[in-house]
């Protein structure tokens, strides 16, 4: 065979075709690069939009993730915070963590091999991240689902049992993922292991996945109409005084803020075909979609008072303490090299100064 042109080969390039050439000394080395064949060589318009894409949800799943693990701490710091409905939405915290590492780690894989004999890639190790990332999804979907349904509970029963009911819902939100992740990745197996099982080109079997996130999209949606039809009612009753109807307005206010982001927002492609408004569909699921969980950290955590009035009280109370042993370090030198704290300092005095108290009350008081 005779040499390959630079002309030859940006069209051998473009046309993703890989040739060897024989000499005298044998084949030569295959061209061109494997990279190059399978990517087209050439970043098209398309393809800048995929890269701004993935850029997008990049920093968006960044911002999710630093600020979930930050209300995770502050949630988990704080034992008055310990209750069913945070609870609640520490499982839904850690489900968006979880969705965030599942998409670093499934692009670290599928879009970093750049060291790989092949095109596709279809080792184990690709395979196990693509069922971690289904499985990291779909318990996002159904935690999404309970932040839901529990606010529907609330309104619907004046009084229920929250533990019993929390244990049904640790085990719909990670036990009905594990069951459907495993039924896919037993078909995928049997049925179409064909690559590192990202393309899903057989439609029966991604129903298995695609069915219960659907599901819970739409239940969702009926419990979001039934809450706001609840709460329009509640505020017309007469019976309502101002007390209660100020709480019903803040509560509806919440439910308007928190209940479109429990992937409401996904109905607007829920039904349509795949190949249909991709690039809508990739803004919407993967570039607004990436900055859920930060909104959901910041209405669930950072701006709930209830949080608030905690930190400051406890800012307050490390103020003061502080002062207080600054203050005696100052004025009792003898106390602070003494080797006692701050806190037991102020117990001390405190237990010193009621006692002078009792004893000067027995003495003005007549025999």
């Amino acid at each position: 065979m005779g040499c390959i042109t630079d002309r030859l080969l940006k069209q051998l390039i473009e046309k993703s075709y890989q040739y060897r050439n024989c000499t005298a000394f044998g084949w030569s080395e295959t061209f061109p690069h494997y990279v190059d064949a399978c990517l087209c060589g050439v970043l098209s318009s398309q393809d800048m939009y995929y890269v701004s894409v993935k850029a997008l949800y990049t920093v968006g799943y960044s911002t999710s993730l630093v600020s979930l693990t930050t209300a995770m701490v502050i949630l988990c710091r704080f034992r008055k915070l310990h209750c069913t409905r945070n609870f609640i939405h520490m499982n839904l915290f850690v489900s968006f963590i979880l969705r965030a590492i599942s998409v670093f780690i499934k692009d670290g894989v599928l879009y970093a091999e750049e060291d790989s004999d092949h095109c596709f890639i279809h080792t184990l190790e690709c395979r196990a991240v693509m069922i971690f990332f289904h499985y990291c999804v779909l318990s996002n979907y159904f935690w999404l689902f309970i932040e839901g349904l529990y606010l529907f509970t609330l309104l619907v029963e004046t009084f229920f049992p929250e533990k019993r009911y929390f244990y049904w819902y640790i085990i719909i939100g990670w036990g009905t993922p594990t069951v459907c992740v495993t039924i896919w990745a037993v078909l995928r197996m049997q049925f179409d292991d064909i690559g590192c099982w990202d393309m899903n080109d057989n439609a029966a079997i991604w129903w298995v996945i695609k069915g219960p996130v659907l599901a819970s999209i739409m239940v969702n949606f009926v419990l979001f109409v039934g809450i706001i039809v609840i709460l329009v009612q509640k505020l017309q009753s007469p019976d309502i005084g101002g007390n209660e109807s100020s709480i019903y307005l803040r509560l509806a206010r919440s439910t308007l803020l928190l209940i479109p982001l429990f992937g409401i927002h996904y109905t607007v492609f829920a039904f349509s075909p795949e190949n249909v408004s991709k690039r809508e569909r990739l803004v919407f699921e993967l570039g607004l979609g990436s900055f859920q969980g930060f909104v959901v950290a910041v209405l669930y955590c950072f701006l709930n008072g209830e949080v608030q009035s905690e930190i400051k009280r406890k800012w307050r109370s490390w103020t003061v303490n502080r002062y207080f042993a600054v203050d005696l370090k100052h004025r009792h030198p003898s106390l602070a090299s003494s080797g006692v704290n701050g806190g037991t300092q102020l117990s001390i005095l405190s237990k010193s100064s009621s006692q002078i108290r009792m004893s000067s009350l027995q003495a003005e008081t007549p025999s």
